[in-house]
């Protein structure tokens, strides 16, 4: 893997028990924020739309940090080096730290909850996501499963759930905004002062998960499989954690960010992370569910398009049927696709669609294409609503129910049909 050979050998310079150190170095007391400040601007300097907004992303802060406090343990178990453990002990009194702050926050700043943490989690729990839950659900399900299964492969597939899709990917970005913005205006110094002391335990622990990554695959290359499987599943769900309620783009730009920005920082931030760990997205066996050819910024206009269209994230009601738009479904899915899943590499799907246009794609090693039109003699073919559809790709409904009920009616080769999984990476 050339292309990954120059950051990797860069995090092969970092070592644990230099990581370490920088703990012991960056210790800070969550109780000796003062938010005195921070309680007069929430008052008086901040609008309601701009207590909403805040208090929308920061309650989202406030659980992610709830959870991976309470989800670390099983990796403190798994994790094959006493130095890995040593750490991860230091990242869970990390993670406990920002839940305390984020919690004094809420309490003493916003007015949420009666006193105790149980209360303020409850009380600021609406403000959460339909992909926020999505994506946190699957993280506590990971780490049971890690609870069941301490192997290597395993061990890095919820390294990589952690430490790069919730750390790196949603997380960091989410603390540049804020830091942005408190910064510019000058404003919630109590709060900025928390802020860039989580984001600088953050890098810590995303630095660790890099080197952590990279040391797991160079043990066992089945690491880049389980890293591959887990990044086609949940990228719906952590797609869609940073859409704000009612698509409202106020919740960013009141701040003055667009929802691009954000999004397309976390793009960048994914890809840099795992390149560094000598696993770029590229290089990870089965097509990734990311396009290549795109620019950070590409990518994230891309996913909003695709969100704000219904194909993927919280169902809001049926999905856009411009032929132009459901172009870009078919893109995704043609992009996704495995073509060691199909017979002999080749194979062609119709869809045949009651409520839109139909649609097909010719699969083949080389030039797989996707097209609107009837296609004749296609090896199988799907008749079902462009809503069913989506939901199934949208993984908001399992396949084999929509073929129980009705909502998907195949015909053709059942061959075909058991490998449609695999196939488009389910």
């Amino acid at each position: 893997m050339a292309t990954a050979e120059a950051p990797r050998q860069a995090i092969d310079h970092v070592s644990y028990e230099d990581l370490y150190r920088r703990w012991e170095k960056g210790n800070w007391s969550a109780w000796d924020i003062d938010f005195a400040r921070d309680r007069t601007d929430w008052q008086e300097t901040f609008g309601d739309l701009e207590r909403r907004a805040a208090l929308w992303n920061y309650s989202m802060f406030f659980h992610g940090e709830d959870s991976v406090t309470d989800n670390l343990s099983p990796y403190i178990d798994a994790a094959p080096r006493e130095e890995q453990v040593y750490f991860l002990t230091t990242q869970q009194v990390d993670e406990a730290r920002h839940s305390v702050f984020f919690d004094r926050f809420m309490r003493e700043v916003a007015g949420r909850g009666d006193g105790t943490t149980a209360s303020t989690l409850e009380a600021t729990r609406p403000e959460l996501s339909w992909g926020f839950r999505k994506t946190f659900a699957k993280l506590d399900k990971v780490a049971d499963e890690l609870r069941r299964d301490r192997s290597i492969p395993n061990f890095a597939r919820s390294i990589f759930m952690y430490h790069f899709l919730v750390e790196a990917t949603l997380a960091q970005p989410g603390q540049h905004f804020i830091q942005g913005y408190c910064e510019e205006r000058g404003v919630l110094p109590g709060f900025l002062e928390g802020m860039t002391n989580v984001s600088r335990d953050e890098q810590r622990h995303i630095g660790f998960g890099v080197k952590c990554l990279s040391d797991l695959y160079k043990q066992d290359p089945e690491c880049a499989d389980a890293v591959s499987d887990l990044l086609r599943e949940v990228i719906p769900f952590i797609t869609a954690v940073f859409v704000p309620p009612n698509w409202d783009r106020r919740y960013t730009e009141v701040f003055g960010s667009t929802i691009e920005e954000v999004y397309e920082q976390g793009m960048a931030s994914l890809d840099q992370k795992l390149r560094a760990a000598g696993m770029p997205i590229e290089e990870l066996p089965g097509p990734p569910p990311i396009p290549q050819d795109m620019t950070a910024r590409e990518r994230a206009e891309r996913a909003i398009a695709l969100l704000e269209a219904g194909y993927i994230g919280e169902k809001t009601g049926p999905p856009h049927k411009d032929p132009e738009k459901i172009g870009l479904l078919f893109d995704l899915m043609k992009r996704s696709i495995d073509t060691s899943a199909t017979p002999n590499g080749g194979a062609t799907i119709a869809w045949d669609f009651s409520d839109a246009e139909p649609w097909f794609i010719r699969i083949d090693n080389g030039n797989t294409e996707a097209k609107q039109g009837r296609l004749e003699n296609a090896d199988l073919v799907l008749r079902c609503r462009l809503e069913d559809w989506t939901d199934v790709i949208a993984r908001r409904r399992d396949p084999r129910v929509a073929i129980a009920t009705g909502k998907i009616r195949p015909r053709g080769s059942v061959k075909l049909l058991l490998r449609m999984g695999k196939l488009f990476g389910r």
